[in-house]
């Protein structure tokens, strides 16, 4: 814990629990070896099969709560897509909310005391961030060929003006998957480590009860975070899509 003595003063270290370890013994962390992440990204899997799944195999005209649950999530998303991205975009409707569902249980199991944030990662986001990039630009030349350059060429400004704004048309573009990535792991680490701080000061009696009232408001607001955090990576991603459906602006 953060609360070690060293000194007469604390020491903390808030970035100590997002170290990926293994689950077995003390060995070095190969490609293959079981960690704390691994596990976490597997309960994550098994709450969306048990939602998924499980609690909505009955398809009941009258639903269950959590068939209820699960159509809200449902109807969620795959309105997000088609106001978004139009007809054409919910037959990626899938991949969207595939998307969206692993972040969201990610994101909110995270928040139970020991547990591990997946979404902490940069590694993993990454994967996310580029692996929307890389299949919407993909995406974007197989419907459009050539003409999906045009993302990039703003015809109602002004012709001085087209080139330069081109220039960071382009720059913006690459930036995207930086951006996605890094926004999603920053906000999520973020909130973890002020969290471990203030559980940390809370050792000492003095300010103790203002730790404990810190720790419930920034864990009020981390609920938040984590659906916010869910929900504008996916609305970003039903935009690059949009884009690569429809590049002319």
């Amino acid at each position: 814990m953060a609360e070690e003595k060293a000194e007469g003063g604390l020491v903390f270290h808030p970035l100590d629990q997002f170290i990926v370890k293994p689950l077995f013994g003390d060995g070095p962390v190969q490609w293959y070896t079981p960690t704390n992440v691994t596990l976490w990204l597997a309960i994550a899997i098994l709450a969306t099969i048990a939602l998924f799944v499980i609690g909505s195999r009955g398809r009941g005209v009258v639903p269950s709560r959590v068939q209820s649950v699960a159509e809200l999530f449902y109807g969620f998303i795959y309105k997000m897509v088609e106001d978004v991205c139009g007809k054409e975009g919910v037959r990626y409707f899938p991949y969207i909310m595939t998307i969206f569902v692993f972040i969201f249980f990610s994101n909110y199991l995270a928040l139970i005391p020991m547990s591990y944030s997946p979404t902490s990662m940069i590694a993993i986001t990454a994967v996310l961030g580029f692996g929307v990039f890389i299949a919407v630009t993909v995406l974007g030349f197989v419907k459009n060929g050539p003409s999906f350059l045009g993302l990039f060429w703003m015809k109602d400004a002004p012709a001085i003006l087209r080139p330069i704004i081109a220039v960071i048309e382009v720059i913006s573009y690459f930036v995207r998957p930086v951006s996605h990535s890094i926004r999603l792991a920053g906000n999520i680490m973020a909130g973890h480590a002020v969290l471990k701080v203030f559980a940390g000061f809370a050792a000492l009696t003095l300010v103790s009860p203002v730790a404990i009232f810190g720790i419930v408001a920034i864990y009020g607001l981390e609920v938040l975070v984590c659906g916010i955090q869910a929900y504008v990576f996916t609305i970003l991603t039903c935009v690059y899509l949009k884009d690569a459906l429809h590049p002319h602006h």
